[in-house]
């Protein structure tokens, strides 16, 4: 033990006495024991609110989700609620995923709630989390709670906090609540449940939800065109299975064939190496599976079925995954369309994206007449944009990481009526004879043809954070000055809140809260974005590059130009 910091071993000796249960200090012991270097990574600093909420490794410790850690967030918030609503009667939705521990910590929160005198509407199984998004509003509750560590690995789980409107915290919430957490010691903890206060909810709002689905993701599509669309559909063992099924069934889409093997909500996530659609490979059966049935298109959702990942038949026929920015600029020309077609753009209409996501998203608002508002990484800042300009209707918007947002009746990333929206489409592109990707394909012959690639970085641990913070303090320190033989004409640093012209020497304050985010523009216009993540232990490289394409024809040919033009990126700032 003698290696192990003062202040970490404070922190092990405070969780070795009677406010911890001896079950917690038995682990304690037996770190102690076996593995100081787990003890140090478990203790050496409290698990933190990112850009999702806390989200970690479960385990004992100030750094790890346990009961005590989820205990202390749920009484802080418990002090900040009755604070900020005196002589209300406090209401608050909680839901849960599939993964380890889930059921058991949601229960947890509840007990401290309804020990703060405080109403738990607790689902009594798992659920999406868009329909924790949509609950919370539909019961008029003052704020929501999801266990859920979305695609992370089976040992995370996680604690995500929503507020009156719907989505997640955001300035000043966020920081006033974790002052409250902050200032909380364990003993001050109240896990002594008024079981009268917690109100089981399931099938009831189920119902409610999914109508509401289904109104906001259904555009006249005939009944022909539904049952000619061949839907392949996994849930990636998570929690869309209990809504995605039944939604597209009451929408009229009979032809769907579920991956079986996925069917099962398991928290081990069996039959892949991550539960991430993100990532082909978490795919591979709904794409054998489509191969087989003669799919036409391939949904998948992470384990709590706010991100979706859709694959179609590209021009050879062959399935092909598209990236978060493709079905982003798809879905919302869709939208938009519709919009267009009913008469309903005014002039007060706007879609939202991410600083990290397509330009391409701009181009398509201005060719239809609406705004498009740009906010920081993550679906809070889309679901705080609806809350700053209550004026305006928000159509649609998402984000690169296979988030994607159907009008504003649920405020967070929606993988259910995301699911219909992407049916919608598929079935009345078929119906005329065209299809998903010739769809997206016309898209670029008319607003420019984007390209984007994510690359992530992995660095584990006390040495890996370190590493991550010191990549970020040498891009800022040495800036740079061309990427791959074009000049860099604008840098926008969003930690400092400048975005400086680097050819006329100007700067501008950039107007949105701060967060450690650097980009790169170039002269021939390409983008490159640099983001720490906020849910994972990665350094994250956003590339964006575009030209024009002038027919279908070349679309092949100019897609390889541009992979061509990315992979000479990567190799030049050597992030291969």
């Amino acid at each position: 033990m003698t290696h192990i910091e003062p202040q970490i071993l404070d922190r092990v000796n405070a969780w070795l006495t009677p406010t911890f249960d001896t079950d917690t200090q038995q682990e304690i012991k037996e770190l102690i024991a076996s593995s100081p270097k787990e003890l140090k990574e478990s203790f050496y600093k409290d698990l933190e609110f990112g850009t999702g909420g806390m989200r970690g490794v479960m385990g004992v410790g100030t750094n790890r989700m346990n009961k005590y850690t989820i205990g202390k967030n749920t009484q802080g918030l418990s002090n900040y609620l009755q604070q900020s609503f005196p002589n209300e009667q406090l209401k608050v939705a909680i839901a849960y995923d599939c993964r380890h521990n889930s059921k058991a910590f949601a229960k947890i929160v509840a007990n401290v709630f309804s020990a703060n005198n405080i109403k738990a509407y607790l689902f009594e199984d798992l659920r999406p989390t868009p329909e924790l998004s949509f609950a919370l509003k539909h019961l008029n509750c003052h704020c929501g709670i999801v266990l859920t560590a979305s695609h992370n690995p089976p040992e995370y789980n996680g604690y995500k906090v929503y507020w009156q409107d719907g989505g997640q915290i955001v300035p000043p919430q966020d920081t006033n609540i974790i002052t409250e957490i902050n200032k909380l010691d364990y003993s001050e903890i109240n896990f002594e449940a008024n079981e009268t206060l917690i109100q089981y909810i399931g099938k009831d709002i189920d119902d409610v939800f999914i109508n509401a689905s289904i109104k906001n993701g259904s555009f006249n599509t005939t009944k022909t065109a539904k049952e000619n669309l061949n839907v392949v559909f996994t849930s990636l063992h998570g929690t869309s299975i209990t809504i995605i099924p039944e939604t597209l069934k009451k929408a009229g889409y009979t032809n769907v064939h579920i991956v079986k093997e996925q069917e099962i909500p398991n928290g081990n996530f069996p039959t892949v190496d991550s539960p991430n659609p993100e990532e082909p490979a978490a795919l591979k059966m709904a794409l054998e599976l489509a191969d087989k049935v003669n799919g036409d298109i391939v949904i998948g959702t992470d384990p709590d079925s706010d991100r979706v990942g859709i694959a179609v038949r590209d021009i050879d026929g062959n399935m092909k995954l598209l990236n978060g920015n493709q079905t982003m600029v798809v879905m919302t020309e869709f939208l938009l369309k519709q919009w267009r077609g009913q008469n309903k753009i005014q002039g007060k209409e706007f879609i939202g994206s991410t600083i990290v996501s397509t330009p391409m998203m701009e181009n398509l608002a201005s060719h239809y007449n609406v705004e498009c508002k740009i906010g920081l990484t993550g679906f809070k800042w889309i679901a705080k944009m609806i809350k700053d300009f209550p004026e305006l209707d928000f159509i649609g918007g998402g984000e690169e990481s296979f988030g994607f947002m159907v009008g504003d009746f649920v405020r967070d990333k929606d993988a259910v009526t995301s699911t219909l929206l992407a049916c919608e489409i598929a079935a009345q592109a078929k119906a005329k004879g065209s299809s998903f990707f010739k769809e997206l394909i016309n898209l670029y012959t008319t607003h420019g043809f984007y390209k984007e690639r994510l690359i992530s970085m992995t660095k584990k641990g006390i040495e890996g954070a370190e590493e991550i913070k010191q990549m970020m303090i040498d891009a800022r320190k040495n800036p740079l000055q061309q990427v791959n033989g074009s000049k860099v004409v604008k840098i926008e640093d969003y930690q400092l809140s400048i975005a400086k012209n680097l050819v006329t020497g100007s700067e501008t304050i950039i107007d949105v809260p701060k967060s450690n985010v650097l980009i790169y523009y170039t002269q021939d216009g390409s983008k490159i974005a640099l983001r720490p993540s906020g849910t994972e232990p990665k350094i994250k490289f956003y590339i964006s590059v575009n030209t024009t394409l002038d027919n279908v024809a070349a679309f092949k040919t100019t897609e390889q130009l541009l992979e061509a033009k990315i992979d000479a990126i990567i190799k030049d700032m050597k992030l291969n």
